[in-house]
């Protein structure tokens, strides 16, 4: 929910000082598993069953952390929204958020407010490789901290260190040295390279 974290505490590990907990699991080992969540964005579901899961599941598009250009491209056919927003829509795509949306197209070339369902058998190519790359980056740098994120075991990311565009509005971009551009797209904050990134989706 873009902000909180999943904590575990091992056994006679001290977790008082932590604010804004809202459930706690008890673990076999004698640990405790953590739900902190201070803004109040995410959730939580009980569900009866993994089928039930399953089909909870069953609503998110594909995972981005292995999406292929053909399968990007059928989740884009058609589609008149800028492609910042279609990458944020996790029906279309799960797993992609504002900084790796931003990340992935500056390394894919693509603007952010070209029409998804116009974008090119290239550009979609280059856009599948860039999502991967930069998802899997993220992952092995244990994510962005860059206001209060840490992983399950408090440590944290480093992906931010090697941001090209994401919050870097108005510096020079870091290929080219042309002034990152900054404006909203589909109501989030979007940075890019009016240099770098193309303009008709080649």
């Amino acid at each position: 929910g873009m902000s909180g974290q999943i904590l575990h505490s091992a056994a006679g590990e001290e977790d008082q000082e932590l604010s804004h907990v809202h459930a706690a699991w008890e673990l076999s080992s004698g640990g405790r598993l953590l739900f902190r969540d201070p803004r109040r964005f995410g959730g939580l579901w009980a569900l009866p069953s993994r089928a039930a899961l399953d089909s909870r599941w069953a609503a998110l598009g594909p995972d981005a952390l292995e999406i292929d250009p053909e399968s990007l491209a059928d989740a884009l056919a058609g589609s008149q929204r800028t492609i910042k927003a279609a990458l944020l829509d996790q029906a279309v795509l799960a797993g992609v958020g504002n900084i790796y949306a931003d990340e992935a197209l500056f390394l894919a070339k693509v603007l952010p407010r070209q029409r998804a369902g116009a974008l090119k058998p290239a550009a979609v190519e280059r856009l599948a490789k860039s999502i991967r790359e930069v998802l899997q980056t993220s992952i092995d740098s244990g994510g962005s901290t860059l206001r209060d994120y840490v992983d399950a075991n408090r440590r944290r990311g480093s992906y931010q260190a090697s941001r090209w565009v994401y919050g870097r509005g108005g510096e020079p971009c870091l290929r080219c040295g042309t002034v990152l551009k900054s404006a909203l797209v589909a109501q989030r904050t979007t940075t890019w390279c009016p240099a770098c990134q193309q303009r008709k989706g080649s």
